[in-house]
């Protein structure tokens, strides 16, 4: 049943966000109609602000307001490090985590021809350019355990190979308090071939 066209536009607009459904965006919608117009506004001029303000950074393709992120900015940061990300929800997960100081490189994205997606929609000229700029002694490859991801993780080893003198590729494996037996192939795979000595 239909409320009003404008009722069903905004459910539908809502459907775009990830892992909503025809009824989670009917919810949403009307809830901020009609428990929360404050909340609502709030959303509406929150979000319009961002489309007009947030770019990426220079640098490294982070979402910022300004020309350089936080990140970029802050010189504190280990320049020996780049850690090249497929997103910036991968940076927002990793400097959650702490443990890692470096700078980051952000793709946006996997390369995936199937999906028209190559070298030059993910800008790995940039991330060459970034390379020089910043003349780390290590890149990160984080890009996820895809076939894509690991496409892409191997394009870069192969663009920057000459220009820097460790290239890493994070460690996949079964996670901190996971079991072997609950694990699918490809994790114990990939953890057997990410061991490391003790130390």
């Amino acid at each position: 049943m239909s409320v009003s066209p404008l009722v069903d536009r905004l459910i539908e607009a809502f459907q775009i966000l990830p892992g909503v459904g025809p009824k989670s965006a009917q919810r949403m919608v009307l809830f901020l109609l009609q428990r929360s117009p404050e909340g609502a506004k709030r959303l509406y001029e929150t979000l319009s602000e961002a489309l007009t303000s947030i770019r990426e950074c220079a640098s490294c393709r982070n979402l910022c307001e300004s020309e350089f992120c936080k990140i970029c900015l802050d010189v504190r940061r280990d320049k020996d490090q780049l850690c090249v990300v497929e997103s910036v929800a991968d940076i927002i997960a990793i400097e959650q985590a702490g443990g890692f100081s470096g700078y980051y490189f952000v793709l946006h994205g996997r390369l995936s021809p199937i999906d028209g997606v190559g070298p030059d929609e993910l800008r790995l000229g940039n991330l060459l350019d970034r390379v020089k700029s910043l003349q780390p002694r290590e890149v990160i490859v984080a890009t996820n355990p895809t076939v894509e991801g690991e496409a892409t993780a191997h394009y870069i080893q192969q663009l920057l190979g000459s220009h820097v003198d460790v290239i890493t590729r994070i460690a996949h494996g079964v996670p901190i308090g996971g079991e072997l037996e609950y694990s699918d192939g490809g994790t114990i795979v990939h953890a057997l071939q990410g061991r490391r000595t003790f130390v």
